[in-house]
């Protein structure tokens, strides 16, 4: 390594600031925030953020940031938070797939709120967006794959793309973006024991993100310096999280040739992305051979890495054991017809014969397909009939990813989906169009009554 990466990454982001838009990176931005709101929407009525948002009331400071959960408007810390919490609690929030991290909750979470308290541009927004991504993607591919053994990278990583885009709409330069990496670095947790365990944690990493992502930005903006040397010294961030210094020759790959926030996976079902190439081979085999769940004696699945360790699990209690289960989104795939909201309800959870099917999937790692990951999501589905057929099906990619991506109906259609039961249907075509067509940030929304406190819309914020 020749450069410093840290002073590398801040000039990128700050040449974000200026430079010439490519129409079609705005585009990929748009889309990016579109996916955000139809993640976090449904995260205000359900998980943590509703609780959070009532304990914390009484400190949400003075601001224009909204906090959608509770439509109060306060200090952008508090707003970050509590959205950050929302985007990452139906697990539909964006996938860089290189680096196994979802920017978006964080760095969407953080930038939306400070460009509503900063009176922002929706151009100074939507390229804040694309720099926290450029950077947070970056040092995600640099870290991984060895990061990923203990920590959850969307609330490390994320803490420093939500820093740079802070730093960005504050008006820092390349020295103050920075050092709001290098003081993000400091603030940068989250373990996997939070991700893959019990409880209702992993949510508030992405929260916790945004929230210290904006603080580091702040303080950056204010003066306060970092170590430039944060991110790959032999005491920096890479060292203390990984088992090296960094990969930093991957992360910088393209630097000025791509931009991450094109390339980036939009999720087509609600559940971990690891068990995507799993769903997305069995709708291909009932492509070529119509079957039910009763047709079905054994499926195995082999998979990479992370598809067995993190996936692999018989036991749900919850809807979020459901969603980091194999078995589980199998089964709710056959007999619901899709792994969407409605396969997480509590009804659903309960359903016996979704119970029933789950031991009859199982699911191991295959090295050449483990050799693959992560640049590489893919499965091989081995199903055996109760008829005594089996049939071999190799999934190479995930509908969603860069190589197959979400047309924008698919994504509007997502959108619509995820917001019908929390936006009346013209709010949320208002909204659509809002973040997709027009020169404004987006702002404030009501929910429907039935989900959660209405905003305060006698105050002119927003």
């Amino acid at each position: 390594m020749t450069t410093n990466p840290l002073i590398t990454l801040a000039q990128a982001a700050d040449s974000w600031r200026s430079c010439d838009m490519p129409a079609p990176v705005l585009h990929d931005a748009r889309r990016a925030v579109l996916d955000w709101f139809a993640a976090m929407l449904p995260g205000c009525t359900e998980g943590p953020a509703p609780a959070l948002a009532r304990v914390l009331h009484a400190a949400r400071g003075e601001g224009a940031a909204i906090s959608y959960v509770d439509g109060s408007c306060g200090h952008a810390r508090h707003a970050a938070l509590l959205n950050g919490v929302a985007s990452h609690t139906a697990e539909f929030d964006d996938i860089f797939r290189d680096g196994g991290y979802h920017p978006g909750s964080p760095t969407i979470s953080a930038a939306l709120a400070v460009a509503q308290s900063e009176g922002a541009t929706a151009q100074a927004f939507y390229r804040a967006v694309i720099g926290g991504y450029e950077v947070g993607c970056r040092i995600a591919i640099a870290l991984q794959p060895s990061h990923y053994r203990n920590w959850h990278i969307t609330a490390t990583v994320g803490t420093m793309g939500a820093a740079v885009a802070t730093a960005m709409l504050k008006g820092c330069g390349a020295d103050g973006i920075g050092n709001a990496i290098a003081i993000a670095s400091s603030f940068a947790g989250g373990h996997q024991e939070n991700l893959q365990g019990q409880g209702m944690t992993k949510p508030l990493h992405c929260g916790h993100a945004a929230e210290a992502g904006v603080l580091a930005g702040l303080a950056a903006a204010a003066g306060v310096t970092g170590s430039p040397d944060s991110l790959h010294a032999a005491h920096g961030y890479a060292a203390a999280t990984s088992d090296t210094t960094g990969n930093w020759d991957a992360g910088l790959q393209g630097l000025g040739e791509w931009t991450p926030i094109s390339r980036m996976t939009f999720k087509n079902h609600g559940c971990c992305g690891h068990i995507f190439p799993t769903l997305d081979g069995l709708r291909a085999v009932q492509a070529q051979r119509p079957f039910g769940p009763e047709d079905v004696a054994h499926i195995a699945v082999q998979g990479y890495g992370p598809t067995a360790a993190i996936c692999d699990r018989l036991r749900v209690d919850s809807a979020a054991d459901a969603r980091f289960s194999v078995q589980y989104c199998a089964a709710a795939l056959l007999h619901l017809g899709g792994v969407r909201l409605d396969a997480f309800t509590p009804a659903s959870l309960a359903r016996a014969d979704l119970r029933a099917f789950m031991p009859k999937v199982t699911v191991t790692a295959d090295p050449q397909i483990a050799a693959a990951y992560p640049a590489r999501r893919q499965a091989r589905l081995i199903i055996t009939f109760t008829n005594g057929d089996v049939v071999t099906h190799f999934q190479p990619t995930r509908k969603g990813d860069p190589d197959d991506p979400l047309t924008d109906t698919d994504l509007f259609e997502k959108f619509a989906e995820l917001t019908s039961g929390v936006l009346d249907p013209k709010v949320a075509g208002g909204l659509r169009d809002r973040i997709m067509l027009s020169d404004d940030v987006p702002s404030r929304v009501a929910l429907l009554p039935c989900n959660g406190p209405e905003p305060d819309l006698h105050n002119p914020q927003g």
